[in-house]
């Protein structure tokens, strides 16, 4: 009925119709308030083993799975050991998603075993796994470069988030990589189109403990795969520094008491064994992780657009841009916001698995 036809109607009716009118219009409202966002498309990319702190990111990231906050298309691991992608399946497997694709470094670097994922070979008294998986080896793992483009070319335009909690090893070279039976486009030219974000654990933007020239592991490992990503890299970066995950360490007593409900839980033992509590383990990883799922909810503050550079020996450098168009920025975080963050990484870090593997079947 159009608004000439509504003048002409009695006043009573005229109330009527307003008020169906509004009844209908609150109604649509509140369905659209009711729809949950998308689940931001992930790809994570970690050098699992070197650091706790990336098995803590990988359970944030199942537990918003789990909320459907996340969709996890793949893991990639910079780490050249077999044993980093078979404990990548160990957490994938434990919280409940084994179906996970995982990809693996060639000829990268830091290719010790690590102080935890030989927990993947852990065994019962029977003789059974103790944390069952699939991938027993990354010597039987896809090649990292060729899964990123898969996945990559099967995503919508601008969708997918990348973090980075390792080296740039395997991001580097997916900038070089060629086309291939997966996408016509260059490496350089898939980022473009399909990554609306990369979210990196690395760098050092603060003064850490007095220390205006510290060396941050992460870049220093790969320097050349480091300096090629800054400089090349097509889209927008955040980067959470090393002194991000400083203020905002990990309570021990978490660790000691909170992941209890199993037998033998995977994070758990990881902690001990790199280093045992009473240790409160910075959160370096799980803060670059909760700004690519959640960078609208107040967590941190961002530094003005500008340009990283890095030197030689790993030094990062941030130059803020003039014209306030720069390609990269940086995380700030009160000591205000450092409670806020800490708080949510434990609590999805605590979150038990989609199917607890002590749990026995329903019936």
């Amino acid at each position: 009925m159009n608004l000439s036809v509504c003048c002409h109607l009695p006043s009573a009716a005229r109330r009527i119709l307003m008020s169906l009118s509004l009844a209908l219009l609150s109604g649509c409202w509140a369905l659209a308030a009711a729809v949950p966002p998308a689940p931001v498309k992930l790809i994570f990319d970690t050098d699992m083993g070197n650091d706790v702190d990336d098995a803590m990111a990988l359970a944030m990231i199942h537990a918003l799975q789990r909320r459907g906050a996340v969709e996890l298309l793949a893991v990639t691991v910079t780490k050249d050991h077999p044993k980093a992608a078979a404990f990548v399946d160990v957490l994938n497997t434990f919280y409940g998603y084994p179906e996970v694709p995982i990809g693996v470094v060639r000829d990268g670097p830091s290719r010790e075993a690590g102080k935890f994922n030989l927990l993947a070979d852990a065994t019962q008294a029977d003789g059974s796994l103790r944390y069952p998986h699939d991938l027993k080896s990354g010597e039987t793992a896809p090649e990292a470069v060729g899964l990123l483009r898969k996945i990559l070319a099967a995503q919508p335009d601008q969708s997918v988030t990348l973090v980075q909690v390792g080296f740039f090893t395997n991001f580097a070279r997916l900038l070089d990589s060629k086309p291939d039976v997966h996408s016509a486009l260059a490496g350089r030219d898939l980022i473009a189109k399909k990554v609306k974000l990369c979210a990196i654990m690395a760098g050092v933007f603060q003064t850490v403990r007095g220390n205006t020239r510290h060396l941050e592991y992460n870049v220093r490992i790969d320097v050349p795969a480091a300096k090629a990503m800054v400089q090349r890299w097509p889209t927008p970066v955040v980067w959470s520094g090393y002194e991000i995950g400083t203020a905002a360490p990990f309570p021990h007593e978490v660790i000691e008491r909170d992941f209890d409900y199993v037998a033998h839980h995977p994070l758990k033992e990881a902690y001990y064994l790199y280093n045992p509590p009473p240790h409160d383990r910075p959160t370096y990883d799980p803060t670059a992780l909760l700004f690519a799922v959640y960078p609208e909810r107040g967590y941190f503050d961002l530094s003005p657009p500008g340009t990283v550079t890095i030197e030689d020996n790993g030094a990062t450098w941030f130059r803020p841009a003039r014209d306030g168009r720069g390609p990269h920025r940086f995380l700030v975080m009160s000591p205000e916001q450092a409670e806020r963050v800490r708080e949510v990484i434990v609590q999805l870090c605590v979150a038990p698995p989609v199917v607890r593997p002590s749990a026995p079947p329903s019936r």
